[in-house]
């Protein structure tokens, strides 16, 4: 089947890569020049375990191409996605359509016989009525199916999500798309990855209320945490306990800093604004988005009472920069609020992580970056990691307090134990947790 992917982004690209990968004949485009050229010279804009081979066996395969031409591939395609970014829109906190409605009248301008177009960009309740009504407004004559199919992928896991998927859902209103998207996913449906034909609108929801519940999940079990601290119990054992009941789950239930990323902050902020145009608030969506926005600077405040209260002058490590680990993602992460806080106390702050610090120069200003761990922590007043990478998960606590002006390690993932840290002569701090470890 000949597919089209317009947008070459991190959506675009994973889900473009996958399809050749199952041996579909794929087209990525993307209007950025630059992009398409380092991309046919294989060099991959994001960093996401795994795909840049994806990326090389596809194109050598002769599954998988690059280009700026829209009117060329559009025109032999069998499918279109849109997979073009839907960022917070400035001002109201609505997603952005510009985007998929400039891809959509580009679309209708060159498309040819019966062609399913397909919205996999994260859209809300209507916008596939509306790119319809923009196609058949711009050509009348378009034959098309329009339909919903949104991604549910992890940075960091994207390829393994697209491949063995928890559910693949796909919202239609016309009948012919059906079997058109049943041979897409055909090399899924096989495996019997569950298929979902849905309604369009609902298809859209789906999405947006699945993040939703994602990130209500993570802030309860951050208050959960704030509270165990006032109380002397330990989160982990709370997330453990509750977690072991299968109505729950134990899946996103790890307290830390508050969630960033792509989706979960746009996502929960574009779903309470719709609600709030139909008369119908998602009070608690609005709570968790408030609550997680909150809880980032009270992180930077958790790391200066460690500190002893007064940081004005003095040197602070912080380890992970990105909103999760095996991303470069620095969109929304908590790092950010936390080391802006930090500055605003008057500390200075040298970072340090694995893939993120150059995507990192571009959001945060006026601090140091280290070449790793170690040299970051040289002269330091305290250690914070914020990001759970896995080599911070065996770090040398002799090493560093050799190097370190004092021994005090914040630890906003749980990384480690307090008895384990205490023994090298740290003081250590962490979220939800006493201070002795006597209850694990």
């Amino acid at each position: 089947m000949r597919i089209t992917m317009i947008g070459s982004g991190y959506v675009g690209l994973v889900s473009g890569v996958c399809f050749a990968d199952f041996g579909h004949d794929v087209i990525c485009v993307d209007k950025d020049a630059s992009k398409i050229e380092a991309l046919q010279r294989g060099e991959i804009p994001i960093f996401e375990p795994g795909l840049d081979q994806l990326v090389a066996d596809n194109v050598r395969a002769g599954r998988l191409s690059f280009t700026t031409n829209v009117e060329a591939s559009v025109a032999e395609s069998d499918v279109v996605f849109i997979a073009v970014g839907t960022p917070s829109r400035r001002g109201d906190g609505h997603a952005d359509l510009s985007y998929v409605y400039a891809a959509a009248r580009e679309i209708a301008e060159h498309v040819k016989g019966f062609t399913v177009i397909v919205t996999k960009s994260t859209v809300p309740v209507g916008t596939g009525d509306e790119v319809e009504r923009i196609i058949r407004e711009t050509n009348p004559n378009a034959d098309v199916a329009i339909v919903s199919n949104p991604e549910f992928l992890r940075e960091g896991a994207a390829i393994e999500d697209f491949k063995r998927p928890d559910r693949i859902v796909i919202g239609l209103n016309d009948e012919r798309a059906r079997g058109v998207m049943t041979e897409v996913y055909r090399p899924l449906y096989l495996n019997q990855a569950p298929l979902l034909f849905t309604s369009r609108r609902t298809s859209e929801l789906i999405k947006y209320a699945a993040n939703a519940f994602l990130a209500m999940k993570i802030t309860f079990i951050n208050e959960m945490a704030d509270l165990c601290e006032k109380v002397g119990a330990n989160v982990q054992e709370v997330s453990r306990g509750i977690g072991l009941d299968g109505r729950i789950g134990s899946k996103f239930l790890h307290a830390g800093p508050g969630y960033g990323g792509s989706c979960f902050p746009k996502d929960t902020l574009a779903l309470a604004k719709t609600a709030q145009d139909y008369d119908s608030p998602v009070r608690l969506i609005e709570t968790t988005v408030s609550i997680n926005d909150n809880r980032k600077r009270a992180m930077g405040r958790k790391v200066i009472s460690a500190m002893g209260g007064d940081i004005r002058g003095k040197a602070i490590a912080v380890l992970g920069l990105t909103f999760k680990p095996n991303t470069d993602d620095m969109r929304d992460s908590p790092a950010i609020s936390i080391i802006q806080t930090l500055q605003d106390a008057g500390a200075t702050v040298t970072g340090y992580d694995p893939e993120g610090m150059e995507n990192a120069r571009q959001v945060i200003d006026n601090i140091a970056y280290a070449e790793d761990a170690y040299a970051a922590a040289r002269d330091a007043d305290a250690l914070v990691i914020v990001t759970e990478w896995n080599q911070f998960r065996a770090l040398d606590f002799a090493r560093l307090k050799s190097v370190m002006r004092a021994p005090v390690l914040v630890d906003l993932r749980n990384i480690y134990r307090h008895d384990e840290i205490a023994k090298h002569g740290f003081s250590y701090t962490s979220i939800g947790r006493p201070s002795s470890d006597a209850a694990l």
